[in-house]
């Protein structure tokens, strides 16, 4: 009975820590406000692109922390490891907002008017204006195009760890049972990506009542440029 009591308060303590960890780290939701309102995703692709960034943020703490338990390694060393992954995750976070910018602000600037001059036959000569932009100026993603930037988020989750997870929860549970381990990783695991959906669909229902027709040209711009400032909020406030 001690030791059920413990994991429920190891279990209760998880999904405290797992909503305020994540709360507190814009890295757990800005990009994918930005990146799906850019690129128009639904809320179900959302969601799911959520869920699986989630999932990999979670997983490639628990692997170490199951690793660096099984073969005794020290809290101390374990949180070493975790460090140098969180700097790689946030420099990774930063290079790629800035790459998407780089390439939203190239393709922002195919829908700007230019004109062509024509020759005909007869000698005379005429020019007209026109711009690419056509309807829409975001991207809607095809079913049939090859579209990188879910996995690209999901690899830098992978790489970002969950602090807390290892000194706080993980090695007291590995003194009860494996499945002691498992259980409570598995409930800041749950707590960390509702936390991660509520807000980030709070925060689309937000930009929902804005207009931005303004600026729509520049979404992706926009949107790579936001993330980038969340990664080097990572890398120079330690975010």
């Amino acid at each position: 009975m001690a030791v059920e009591s413990e994991l429920l308060v190891l279990a209760a303590t998880a999904a405290s820590i797992g909503f305020v960890h994540t709360l507190l780290g814009p890295d757990h939701y800005l990009p994918f406000i930005v990146l799906g309102r850019a690129r128009a995703w639904s809320r179900t692709r959302i969601a799911a692109v959520t869920t699986l960034c989630g999932l990999g943020h979670v997983a490639g703490s628990v692997a170490l922390g199951a690793v660096g338990i099984g073969i005794g390694l020290a809290v101390g060393q374990m949180e070493l490891i975790e460090s140098v992954r969180g700097e790689l995750a946030a420099w990774a976070l930063m290079g790629f907002g800035l790459a998407y910018a780089a390439w939203g602000w190239r393709r922002s600037q195919t829908g700007r008017a230019h004109s062509h001059a024509h020759v005909h036959a007869d000698g005379t000569a005429h020019a007209h204006g026109h711009d690419h932009r056509g309807g829409h100026v975001h991207v809607h993603d095809s079913p049939r195009s090859v579209n990188l930037t879910p996995w690209v988020l999901f690899t830098v989750f992978v790489l970002g760890p969950c602090e807390p997870l290892i000194p706080l929860l993980m090695v007291p549970a590995s003194a009860h049972s494996w499945a002691g381990v498992a259980f409570v990783a598995g409930v800041f695991g749950l707590a960390t990506i509702a936390t991660m959906l509520a807000v980030v669909f709070a925060g689309l229902a937000g930009l929902s009542v804005v207009s931005f027709a303004a600026v729509e040209r520049h979404a992706h711009t926009l949107a790579g440029t936001a993330v980038a400032a969340c990664g080097a909020a990572m890398v120079f406030l330690g975010l």
